[in-house]
């Protein structure tokens, strides 16, 4: 029975060093090449289309990939401003923040956990995650992972962060991010966003318009329907004010 598990666990264990190496031939390959997708935007396309195949929605799909020269240094600023202030001095992951993190979210577990305690007839709701990533991290999720919170899969995430800051230039992450990340349903990347909300080129954004891309992205969906929102304005007027600090190499 021992020599059988240790077989099992010996076929696991190279089982997870193959998908490793997989991992790392896909990020060395974007070091040349384009991704064309994304494992989150497959999701979302294929989520689309069935709720358009129901009659929930009509299908609206915008995602086109241009090279970083093309996207205004302003959305570069932005982003790096609002998301990760210090993008281009980590190496993939601020360990501090993920430590902030965790300790803010099991207060509001216990929060929640007492909530429901005093009051068990009301239907309990999940906290709200906090997650302290970083742009690197965002896109190691994006790019190859599923959206399921679960210590293995956050795991997986540090090592493909990791893999990235190995192979890819900051740059070169930065402009895979701009380019794949969500901006609205089913509007994905730089120049669609910049089209969608501004009836532009991602190249023509102009400061203000840059911060308030950069503001949506925590929650795309939720600020695309409140175009008007008192607070996108007033985060996008504080994000332009600290887009000069930020230095692009």
């Amino acid at each position: 029975m021992l020599r059988a598990f240790g077989r099992w666990l010996l076929w696991l264990m190279l089982a997870g060093i193959a998908l490793q190496v997989f991992f790392l031939a896909r990020i060395a390959l974007m070091a040349v090449f384009d991704p064309h997708s994304t494992a989150f935007q497959r999701s979302e396309a294929w989520r689309v289309a069935v709720n358009s195949a129901r009659g929930d929605g009509e299908w609206r799909w915008r995602q086109q990939w241009v090279d970083g020269d093309q996207i205004s240094p302003h959305l570069w600023r932005a982003v790096v401003a609002s998301e990760d202030a210090g993008f281009f001095e980590h190496r993939g992951v601020e360990w501090e923040a993920i430590e902030k993190a965790w300790q803010k979210n099991e207060r509001r577990q216990v929060q929640a956990d007492r909530r429901a305690a005093q009051n068990p007839n009301r239907p309990a709701r999940e906290p709200k995650v906090v997650g302290g990533s970083t742009i690197t991290q965002q896109l190691a999720k994006n790019l190859l992972l599923s959206g399921e919170r679960t210590l293995l899969r956050k795991g997986q995430e540090l090592v493909l962060s990791l893999m990235l800051e190995l192979l890819l230039s900051k740059q070169r992450i930065l402009e895979i991010y701009l380019n794949s990340v969500e901006w609205g349903e089913g509007v994905f990347g730089a120049e669609a966003a910049a089209q969608r909300y501004f009836n532009k080129p991602a190249s023509r954004l102009t400061a203000y318009e840059a911060a308030r891309l950069a503001v949506m992205l925590p929650s795309p969906k939720f600020f695309e329907t409140r175009p008007g929102s008192a607070y996108l304005a007033r985060r996008a007027g504080t994000i332009v004010a600290r887009m000069g600090d930020v230095a692009l190499p």
